[in-house]
């Protein structure tokens, strides 16, 4: 490492240092407040040179999310969606043989882990480039809020959120991690200290930007695309002005797509069997159970009041509604 390189870490460093610090559900055993998120120890270089170095092409596509809100189910869908005359036939498509996570990378998580080979990828990916991002909208790469690219946000409701992270978290292997009981790590999360949390700010910012440029961001709720999954993949494809809705496609295509991107049929297949992303999360990990109300099984009567009160105080006037299916 050359003496300016190595200045410039140990500075790098003493920022993190410098920040407020906090343990939460997360991959590492800190959080830091940073840019007015809980941003992961290991993540804030990467954040920076995400921020600072990318370049954003008009026809990008992002998905974006707040984690365990219905990511990997999202990026199928979407990754299908837009690549579908390249790969219009679901007997041998990339999705049978590849992780969604893998085919719709994270370029945050890229640069965190100097994985140089893929961020020089990213330059090499074909038109139009499919990326995701758990950042905040107000701490993206100007490159993207300032271009014409497309992003597509889903969230979830905060009860089934927090049940899919605490099971996430609590199954990753790691001697390092922080270990919380249910009740601990419930009380970290109505405090907004999660990774890339508080979640309340996390919705809300894509939310308004979603009603200011609706040609920006297109706003998904899990529990709708759920319940009507082929009216909102329509949705995705009309946003994408995806062949399939312009050459008016039959329903069976439709179909076929939501039937390939589903929860039993990937959570099946060998490749989300073994192996793991950055070699950090087992894939089998994505695929817990997909369900809508599940946190009924969780909250006691006071966590669901806590909780409830909450989200009435964080987002009440702003549109933002839930289903929590109690």
């Amino acid at each position: 490492m050359s003496l300016a390189s190595e200045k410039e870490a140990n500075e790098e460093n003493e920022f993190i240092l410098s920040l407020p610090k906090e343990t939460g559900l997360n991959f590492t055993p800190y959080l830091h407040l940073f840019q007015d998120f809980w941003c992961p120890t290991d993540y804030v270089h990467g954040v920076n040179k995400f921020q600072k170095h990318f370049d954003a092409k008009d026809n990008d596509v992002f998905v974006a999310s707040f984690p365990k809100s219905g990511t990997t189910w999202l990026k199928a869908l979407t990754f299908v969606i837009a690549n579908h005359q390249r790969f219009s036939s679901f007997d041998n498509h990339p999705l049978l043989s590849s992780n969604p996570h893998e085919l719709v990378p994270f370029p945050e998580f890229m640069y965190s882990y100097d994985l140089h080979d893929q961020i020089l990828s990213l330059s090499n990916m074909s038109d139009p480039r499919l990326l995701s991002t758990h950042l905040p909208f107000p701490s993206l790469p100007e490159s993207i809020t300032k271009s014409n690219c497309k992003i597509i946000y889903i969230r979830r409701n905060p009860f089934d959120t927090f049940v899919s992270a605490w099971e996430f978290f609590t199954k990753i292997k790691s001697v390092s991690l922080p270990e919380f009981t249910l009740e601990e790590a419930f009380e970290k999360y109505c405090n907004g200290i999660t990774m890339f949390g508080p979640w309340w700010s996390h919705m809300l910012g894509y939310w308004n930007e979603s009603k200011t440029r609706p040609n920006k961001v297109l706003f998904l709720r899990y529990e709708d695309l759920k319940e009507d999954t082929v009216f909102h993949v329509k949705r995705i494809a009309e946003f994408l002005d995806s062949p399939i809705i312009q050459r008016g496609e039959s329903s069976t295509v439709i179909e076929n797509i939501i039937k390939l991107c589903g929860f039993e049929k990937m959570k099946d297949l060998e490749v989300n069997k073994s192996g793991s992303i950055f070699d950090v999360v087992e894939k089998k990990t994505f695929f817990r159970k997909g369900e809508i109300g599940d946190w009924i099984n969780y909250f006691s009567p006071s966590m669901i009041e806590k909780l409830s009160k909450i989200i009435e105080e964080k987002l009440g006037g702003s549109g933002l509604s839930f289903k929590v299916h109690s």
